[in-house]
């Protein structure tokens, strides 16, 4: 599937950017091969717009925010929140023009984020109440971009099979390959995946597992949420809590801005932020090394071939039938390279 050529992908929310990261003016982001301009409004309220003046399709997101609107930096044309034209610097007699508009597009703040979605959302944005609940805290970790597919992340994220081989210089141990069993509820537009097993625990764990046991349990509860959300709640023996949420945000055919933070019901006295950091990002970095090698586009459709299955690789089989009746659903075939080239 060539995930920015599904129309039907539009209709989610996506997290494209830290919303601090907009204090210091606008800023673009390509979602879907939609170029937008990201900026806040005076009372800090997000807006996302196609990052294309009217006048002659200037970049936005050079400009500035000025009494809470945004200034083209060609011209100086301004436009609102909702991307009318509100001034032309040049015409003394300019106001608010209805007819001249830039493309505006849905836009929240949740978790830390601007989340953007492009048409009419078919769910909201993932639920996660232990990230405003009283005993946990929230530590901002990754926003990178991969070159990978989103799909390719996800179905990654829950495959069992990889943990002793992709992590053998981590938590996985490759003398025991066999991945652990786990039980799958499917709901409507995603999945909850349980499992437990015992992982190596090394020194960099031991920080911020809070055991200096060199092998240690893991109770997994993992969701997926359609298309590119996951939230992984991870339960040690101890009773840390750690809820790992990631979101594969396609940015065109090849590649995804992997937005990533983390839950935990401790505090920074006991486990430094720094090493939860530091440990989540040599995982993270052995994923990547290998899922930038992946081909992005996988098929939907397993029965046309191409690749072949174990089972431990049900959970991303079960993403592939989601998305392929959610496609059917709206009227949509999957688009592949090879179908294109036909």
């Amino acid at each position: 599937m060539l995930q920015a050529r599904q129309p039907i992908l539009r209709r989610f929310w996506y997290p494209v950017i830290p919303l601090d990261q907009l204090n210091g003016g606008p800023r673009a982001f390509t979602l879907l091969n939609t170029p937008l301009v990201l900026w806040l409004t005076g009372d800090g309220k997000p807006v996302a717009m196609r990052d294309r003046c009217c006048h002659r399709s200037a970049r936005l997101s050079g400009g500035w925010i000025e009494d809470g609107h945004i200034v083209c930096p060609y011209h100086g044309w301004t436009y609102g929140a909702d991307g009318v034209l509100v001034r032309i610097p040049q015409i003394a007699e300019s106001g608010r023009n209805e007819t001249i508009r830039v493309p505006s597009y849905r836009a929240a703040a949740r978790y830390g984020y601007v989340w953007v979605a492009l048409d009419d959302p078919l769910t909201d944005i993932p639920d996660l109440p232990e990230a405003e609940a009283a005993g946990y805290r929230l530590i901002q970790e990754f926003y990178e971009p991969w070159r990978c597919s989103a799909l390719r992340l996800m179905e990654n994220s829950f495959d069992g099979a990889h943990l002793s081989y992709v992590h053998k210089s981590s938590f996985g141990d490759i003398k025991n390959p066999k991945p652990a069993d786990f039980t799958v509820e499917e709901f409507d537009g995603g999945f909850h995946l349980r499992s437990e097993s015992q992982v190596r625990n090394p020194e960099l764990g031991k920080k911020t597992t809070g055991s200096a046991e060199d092998v240690t349990t893991r109770r997994r509860h993992q969701t997926w949420f359609m298309p590119f959300c996951r939230k992984f709640k991870i339960t040690y023996p101890n009773g840390l809590e750690q809820i790992i949420f990631t979101a594969a945000t396609p940015i065109d055919d090849e590649s995804i801005q992997v937005c990533q933070f983390v839950v935990r019901n401790d505090t920074e006295a006991e486990v430094r932020a720094a090493d939860v950091i530091a440990y989540d990002r040599q995982i993270t970095g052995e994923d990547r090394v290998v899922l930038e090698g992946t081909d992005g586009d996988a098929p939907l459709d397993i029965a046309r071939g191409g690749e072949f299955h174990m089972p431990s690789d049900k959970p991303g089989l079960l993403m592939r039938q989601h998305l392929s009746r959610l496609l059917a659903a709206h009227g949509e075939s999957e688009v592949r390279r090879r179908t294109e080239a036909a």
